[in-house]
C-alpha cells in the first residue's frame, strides 16, 4: 500500500508533466498543421503571400504564359515593343482593349497598344480581367496591398479599397478567387514596362452588368487614370472563320455599338470590353484599332483551330482635322486683327472636342526665330477661344519681343499645345524629383515662393538634362537656380501640333 501510495503520489507529479507535454505537443501540432493548411491555400486556393511591402499577389503564370525569369521577361517584351509602331495621330491614350493569351502568341499584338502608352503617365491603372476559373457573382477585387510579377511589386491603389467599401458589384468574394487567373496578371509585366511608377485597380469581372459597372467605375477614372480590358476574341475556330468573326467584333467595337458587340463574336472579355465602351461613350473616348492577328499569324498552325487577338485604343485627344481647324482659326485671327476687323466662328460648325474648355499655348515663329509664346495653363475658356485669344496674345503681348509687324505675318507659322489639367508632383528629395519627372511628356510648373515659372513639354527637345531643365525654370522666374530642390512642382502633358514648316 505504502508503495502504491508513493508510486500514485510520483504518478500524479508524472501526470501532470505527460499532461503539460500533450498540451504542448498538441498545439505544435495545430500550428503545424495549420501552417500545413495555409500553404495549401497558397496554392490552391490563395495567391497572397505576407511581405515586408506588405500582402501582395503572387503571380499565378511566370513561367508558362510568360517568362519567369526577370531579365528573359524584360527583353521578350522589349523585342516585342520595338517590333510595333508608334501612332503619332493618336493622343491621350486613356482605354485599351488587350488580348492575354501566353506572350508567344499574343505578345506581339498586345505590345501594339503598350507602345503607344510609352510617353505617358498615369497615377492609376484599372485592369478588367475576366474570371476563366471560378464564378464570381458581380466584380471580385482581391484583398492584397501589392501585385507581383517577376519584374517586382505594383502597389494596388487606395481605390480598390474604396470600390470593397462602397460594394455594389464589388466584392472581395471568397479568398483567392483569381489564384490560378491570368487574365489581370498578363498586363501587369507591361504596363511595368512602359509606364513610371503607377498604382493598380485590379478587377475580375464575372457575371455583372457592363452599364453598371461602369456606373461605378465613372467616379474613379479621371485624367490620371488608364482603363485596360482584357480579352481574346474568336476561339479556336478555322483560321478564315476566325478573321472574319473577329473582324465583326471589332466593327462593333470601332462603331460603338454595344448592342452589336454584345451579340457578336465570343470574346471571352466581353463584359470588360463591354464596360470600357461604356466608359468611353461617356468620356468621349474615340476607339481606335492599332493591331489585330490570330494565333496562327503570331506563333500557331493555321491548319489548326486559332485564337483571335485585338489592340484597340481609346483616346481622348484631338483628330487631324480638329488640329487643322485649330491651326486655321489661329491664323485666320492674325490675319483679321491686322485688316482691323474682330475674330468671329459660328460655334454650331465646330467638333464637340472644340468647345471643351481647355488650357491651351499658341507658339509663333519666324523662320527658327521665336516669336511669342503666351496660354493658359487651366482650363478657364472654350478651347477654340483660348486659341483665338492667345493667338493674339502671342503676336502683341509677350513681354520678351517687340509686337509681330503686319509685314511678318506671311512668315509666321504657329504651333499649338492643348494642355491636361496640372496636377501636382509629389517628391521625397531632389533626386526622388528628377527621378519622376518624364522628358518630353512633362510640362513642368515650378512654384517657388510667390514666383512660378514654366516650361512646355517641348522644350524638351532643347534642355534635355533634368537638372538643367529645372535649373532654368528657376531662374526664368528670377529665383536662384537651386530654387528646384524644394519649391512645389506640378506637371501637364500637351498635346502639340504645328502647321508645316513651323521648325
Amino acid at each position: 500500500m505504502a508503495g502504491r501510495t508513493q508510486g500514485n503520489g510520483f504518478g500524479n507529479m508524472e501526470l501532470a508533466f505527460v499532461l503539460a507535454g500533450a498540451v504542448i505537443l498538441a498545439w505544435m501540432m495545430w500550428s503545424l498543421t495549420k501552417g500545413w493548411q495555409n500553404e495549401a491555400s497558397l496554392v490552391g486556393g490563395s495567391a497572397t503571400t505576407s511581405t515586408l511591402q506588405g500582402r501582395a499577389r503572387e503571380p499565378a503564370v511566370a513561367g508558362a504564359f510568360y517568362p519567369g525569369d526577370k531579365n528573359t521577361l524584360s527583353e521578350d517584351i522589349d523585342g516585342f515593343l520595338a517590333k510595333a509602331p508608334e501612332y503619332p495621330d493618336v493622343w491621350g491614350v486613356r482605354g485599351l482593349i488587350s488580348p492575354h493569351a501566353g506572350y508567344v502568341y499574343s505578345g506581339p499584338v498586345a505590345a501594339y497598344g503598350y507602345r503607344q502608352l510609352m510617353k505617358s503617365r498615369y497615377e492609376t491603372v484599372i485592369i478588367l480581367g475576366i474570371s476563366h476559373r471560378t464564378y464570381v457573382d458581380g466584380a471580385y477585387i482581391p484583398d492584397v496591398e501589392n501585385f507581383k510579377t517577376p519584374l517586382g511589386l505594383v502597389p494596388v491603389s487606395e481605390k480598390a479599397k474604396e470600390m470593397l467599401e462602397e460594394g455594389g458589384i464589388f466584392t472581395s468574394q471568397p479568398a483567392g478567387a483569381d489564384s490560378q487567373e491570368h487574365s489581370v496578371e498578363v498586363q501587369v509585366p507591361f504596363l511595368q514596362k512602359v509606364l513610371p511608377p503607377f498604382k493598380v485597380v485590379p478587377i475580375m469581372v464575372g457575371d455583372a452588368d457592363p452599364v453598371k459597372l461602369a456606373d461605378q467605375l465613372m467616379k474613379y477614372v479621371d485624367e490620371d487614370t488608364l482603363v485596360v480590358a482584357s480579352t481574346d476574341l474568336s476561339h479556336y475556330k478555322p483560321y478564315g472563320e476566325c478573321v472574319a468573326t473577329d473582324d465583326r467584333t471589332i466593327k462593333s467595337i470601332l462603331s460603338q455599338d454595344a448592342a452589336r458587340m454584345a451579340s457578336a463574336g465570343d470574346a471571352c472579355g466581353k463584359i470588360p470590353v463591354l464596360t470600357l465602351m461604356e466608359i468611353g461613350k461617356r468620356k468621349g473616348w474615340r476607339p481606335r484599332l492599332f493591331d489585330y492577328r490570330n494565333s496562327g499569324d503570331t506563333a500557331g498552325d493555321k491548319s489548326q483551330g486559332v485564337v483571335g487577338y485585338a489592340s484597340i485604343g481609346f483616346y481622348d485627344g484631338l483628330n487631324q482635322e480638329e488640329e487643322k481647324r485649330l491651326i486655321a482659326i489661329a491664323k485666320e485671327t492674325l490675319v483679321r486683327h491686322y485688316r482691323g476687323e474682330e475674330m468671329s466662328v459660328d460655334e454650331s460648325t465646330l467638333p464637340a472636342k472644340l468647345l471643351e474648355e481647355k488650357g491651351c499655348f499658341v507658339t509663333l515663329n519666324r523662320g527658327k526665330q521665336l516669336r511669342g509664346c503666351i496660354g493658359h495653363l487651366t482650363p478657364q475658356m472654350k478651347l477654340y477661344r483660348c486659341v483665338i485669344d492667345n493667338a493674339l496674345n502671342a503676336a502683341l503681348n509677350d513681354g520678351r519681343f517687340n509686337p509681330v509687324e503686319a509685314s511678318e505675318l506671311s512668315d509666321i507659322k504657329i504651333e499649338i499645345s492643348v494642355l491636361t489639367t496640372p496636377r501636382p508632383l509629389r517628391y521625397e528629395s531632389p533626386d526622388d524629383l528628377k527621378a519622376k519627372l518624364i522628358p518630353g511628356v512633362d510640362g513642368v510648373i515650378l512654384k517657388s515662393g510667390w514666383r512660378e515659372s514654366t516650361y512646355l513639354p517641348v522644350v524638351w527637345d532643347m534642355i534635355s538634362d533634368k537638372q538643367e531643365f529645372l535649373e532654368e525654370l528657376c531662374l526664368k522666374q528670377g529665383s536662384g537656380k537651386d530654387c528646384w530642390k524644394t519649391a512645389d512642382v506640378m506637371t501637364y502633358q500637351a498635346q502639340e501640333f504645328h502647321e508645316e514648316g513651323f521648325k
